[in-house]
């Protein structure tokens, strides 16, 4: 079942590239929390993307701002890639139960094994305020990301 805007956001624990664990519920009255979920790291528009949200999205050093990124690669694939590129943000390993936060938000393509393209807006009080889903081969626009975020200012 799909998570929709007005829902509360389902909690989760998952380790980041660097083994760190890390919850939703952590953020909760603290920061708005953009949720990005992709299929695999090192692909192609995965890759465009990942590197968007570094050069294009001065959001995330805002201080109430978290970036999180999700994918059912591993940790170690995740902490490669994250060095390789300089990704400064999260990158949590959806690995195991494999892609069970994907699943939880309704992005999980079971032929395929991965996340779909679904980004969440998250508010301070854990409320899914604005979502998109695309198919996997569909980049999404940071620019959306951005109106959704300045919404809730």
């Amino acid at each position: 079942m799909a998570v929709e805007i007005g829902d509360q956001a389902p909690d989760f624990e998952l380790k980041d590239q660097h083994g760190a664990p890390v919850t939703l519920s952590g953020f909760r009255g603290k920061k708005n929390v953009v949720l990005v979920f992709y299929p695999l790291a090192f692909s192609g528009v995965c890759t465009g993307e990942m590197c968007a949200m570094r050069d294009e999205f001065p959001e995330v050093s805002r201080d109430d701002v978290e970036l999180i990124t999700i994918s059912v690669d591993s940790g170690y694939s995740l902490r490669t890639w994250a060095d390789a590129e300089h990704f400064n943000f999260t990158m949590l390993s959806d690995f195991w139960p494999h892609g069970g936060v994907a699943k939880a938000y309704g992005v999980f393509d079971d032929n395929l094994g991965v996340a779909t393209r679904g980004t969440f807006i998250i508010d301070k009080n854990g409320v899914v305020r604005w979502k998109v889903v695309n198919p996997i081969p569909q980049a999404r626009e940071i620019a959306d990301y951005q109106k959704a975020l300045a919404a809730l200012d």
